[in-house]
């Protein structure tokens, strides 16, 4: 059996859903990998000098550059004669992929770099203080969209990066959640092999940001495929291949009521049972859209 590539003794806070889904797209990847990561979180607990939880060579960029970091190294590696040989996978949060890092990231898929991108989706910025970024859900309180007698959290509904990555033109376009390992481990098995850009979007729960108690991340990622508000799928040359159905949905409020961030929504109010509504429509978008219910 192969040793863990990302190892134990990191800073990371208990139940970390972005440790957990990071662990298992390295020990699937293999030992002959490089990481390109930007800053944030994971950069930061797994790297504190002089240690390292990462088991193969690791490559610190700054927050918006991950995906220009990895095509150089793709690239010098193909210079080199050795890119078969070698998987780059470059990394980011949601901060670092979808808002700073996202020309960066474009322009690493429209040029064709034979890289896996990988974003760790725990929906804010929370290495720096639980700032709300463009995927953060819509009204979800974070420390820049307060919720209050003025507010139901942030006011814009999260970016869609799958499908802003799959109209690229790319071979490869996958989601996926912590809460499902194995699928994780399937699609970056998958993933690699193929030539040209590719990008994974995970699903990461994050206790001090949502707050929600350590032991419920499992159950939380989970729930946010299983309610149909965070569709699981795979795009191939721009097409959806393969989509995660169910034969009948857990209800929206489940979720909801296990994160401190959705709190201010549980409250008899005109306002939040409009908020809920518009969350809810979502979830029927995506039933809609994806065919989330097995017929």
């Amino acid at each position: 059996m192969q040793d863990n590539l990302f190892v134990s003794g990191h800073t990371a806070c208990a139940g970390c859903g972005q440790s957990m889904a990071a662990r298992i797209v390295l020990n699937a990847a293999g030992k002959n990998t490089i990481i390109t990561n930007a800053t944030g979180c994971l950069e930061v607990f797994s790297t504190g000098f002089p240690q390292t939880a990462w088991a193969v060579p690791f490559i610190h960029s700054l927050f918006e550059n991950s995906a220009a970091v990895a095509s150089g190294v793709e690239a010098g590696l193909k210079h080199l004669g050795i890119k078969d040989r070698v998987n780059v996978i470059a990394q980011g949060g949601d901060g670092g992929t979808a808002d700073i890092g996202l020309q960066a990231l474009s322009g690493m898929l429209e040029r064709g770099h034979d890289v896996l991108y990988v974003m760790y989706d725990n929906e804010a910025y929370m290495n720096t203080g639980i700032q709300r970024s463009g995927m953060t859900p819509i009204c979800a309180e974070t420390t820049t969209s307060p919720a209050g007698k003025r507010s139901l959290g942030k006011v814009r509904p999260k970016k869609n990066m799958a499908a802003i990555c799959a109209a690229h033109g790319i071979p490869y376009v996958a989601t996926a959640s912590a809460g499902y390992p194995k699928d994780i481990e399937r699609k970056v098995k998958k993933a690699l092999p193929i030539k040209g850009p590719k990008f994974m979007h995970i699903f990461v729960p994050c206790p001090l940001g949502w707050r929600h108690d350590p032991s419920a991340t499992d159950k939380i990622a989970k729930l946010a495929v299983e309610t149909g508000l965070f569709p699981v799928l795979e795009y191939e040359n721009g097409e959806i291949t393969n989509v995660m159905r169910f034969k009948q949905l857990k209800p929206l409020s489940e979720l909801l009521k296990a994160q401190g961030r959705f709190r201010h929504l549980m409250k008899e109010s005109p306002e939040a049972k409009e908020a809920l509504a518009f969350l809810e429509n979502i979830v029927q978008e995506n039933i809609a859209r994806y065919k989330l219910i097995k017929e």
